[in-house]
């Protein structure tokens, strides 16, 4: 350790006081004073559940003050929202004796508590004590040497924000163009365009899906698909050439956080949450892709618990497409094109933000083994 650091107790420089267990029949969405739960943490600034009831002071969570979630995943927060009562299962690190500045500790703590949880065990949920965390033995160096750590990381972790702010605005905004473009592409509709349904232009092959328990799958090669795609590879197929895969059931058909369609192709096997469409031509097949993936289905939706869109919705789906397989195929050549180059920018930005991981864990490293 560097000359001038100690190894102390997080029990002897300060105190933890533990959330208090609210009753929960005074809880609401927008009355009286805000609960910071373990799900408010990682936002630091809001929450969802309030609490109408009396309370003492000591519970008041302020901005500033340090949180520990004592469930689940493990972490230590600052909390930058409003006034709001500290709830059961989550702690406040206080009362810090004048050794250890807070800044400093906060960001150096989430790697102690991530080696706690990488070794605690579970049944549903893992569970963190005040002992554990009290009985951290913390890096602890001169405070002079604790604000000239703080003030570089604040520097740098500002300016490591921005940047990840700027590089996820560009992603959302290489999404946002490729969407725009889909939409553009089948709402300007030219001459020789046509209104047809799913079932005219397509042949349904969901009797010859086999859905196989998780249990008696053979692992091999070939891809096993469900309604989000791809979901394990098995020792056999069932289809052999092109088609169009829609997913049949579950909520991403209103979430839409994957595609609800994509292309299959080669050897492969189809369970039966995934709607099996041949069509005659690629072009076709991928100009009803695009278009599937530029409309909501909403409409075409049963079930609120559990989303479904059956065969007969699925046919009854209208399709405006070119006549001539031609055209098709050129609209298709411009969206992959387009589908191409944004890929190719979410994958940059992609890196960026990796790379912007990658140094925030660099310079915390350096800066708690004493090389900052």
């Amino acid at each position: 350790m560097k000359a001038g650091w100690q190894r102390k107790k997080l029990a002897d420089v300060l105190k933890i006081q533990n959330g208090y267990a609210f009753d929960s029949k005074k809880f609401n969405s927008s009355k009286g004073m805000p609960l910071v739960r373990i799900r408010s943490l990682k936002l630091g600034i809001e929450t969802e559940t309030w609490f109408d009831g009396p309370y003492d002071d000591r519970y008041v969570v302020k901005a500033g003050d340090l949180l520990i979630g004592m469930d689940g995943e493990f972490g230590c927060f600052e909390w930058k929202g409003d006034p709001s009562l500290l709830n059961q299962r989550v702690c406040r690190l206080q009362d810090f004796t004048g050794a250890l500045i807070p800044k400093f500790l906060f960001y150096g703590v989430n790697d102690y508590l991530k080696a706690i949880e990488d070794v605690t065990g579970f049944t549903t949920v893992k569970h963190l004590s005040s002992k554990q965390v009290l009985d951290i033995d913390f890096p602890v160096p001169p405070l002079p040497e604790q604000h000239r750590i703080v003030t570089i990381l604040d520097e740098a972790f500002d300016g490591i924000a921005t940047a990840k702010a700027n590089a996820e605005k560009n992603l959302q905004n290489a999404r946002a163009l490729f969407e725009s473009h889909l939409q553009s592409v089948f709402t300007g509709r030219g001459e020789g365009w046509v209104e047809t349904t799913v079932d005219k232009i397509s042949t349904n092959l969901d009797s010859k899906r086999i859905p196989i328990t998780k249990g008696v799958r053979k692992s091999g090669e070939y891809p096993y698909y469900g309604a989000s795609g791809i979901v394990d590879y098995v020792a056999d197929y069932i289809f052999d050439g092109d088609t169009l895969l829609i997913s049949e059931d579950g909520a991403n058909l209103l979430a839409r956080s994957t595609p609800i369609a994509f292309s299959a192709s080669g050897k492969y096997w189809v369970n039966n949450h995934a709607h099996i469409l041949k069509f005659e031509d690629m072009a076709t097949q991928r100009f009803v892709e695009f278009y599937l993936a530029s409309i909501r289905l909403d409409e075409y939706i049963t079930g609120a618990a559990q989303p479904k869109l059956n065969q007969k919705a699925l046919n009854s789906i209208p399709i405006p497409i070119p006549v001539v397989v031609v055209e098709q195929a050129a609209i298709v050549g411009r969206i992959e094109s387009l589908q191409d180059e944004t890929q190719r920018l979410e994958s940059l930005y992609q890196q960026k933000l990796t790379a912007l991981d990658d140094l925030k864990k660099s310079l915390l490293h350096q800066a708690f083994s004493g090389n900052l």
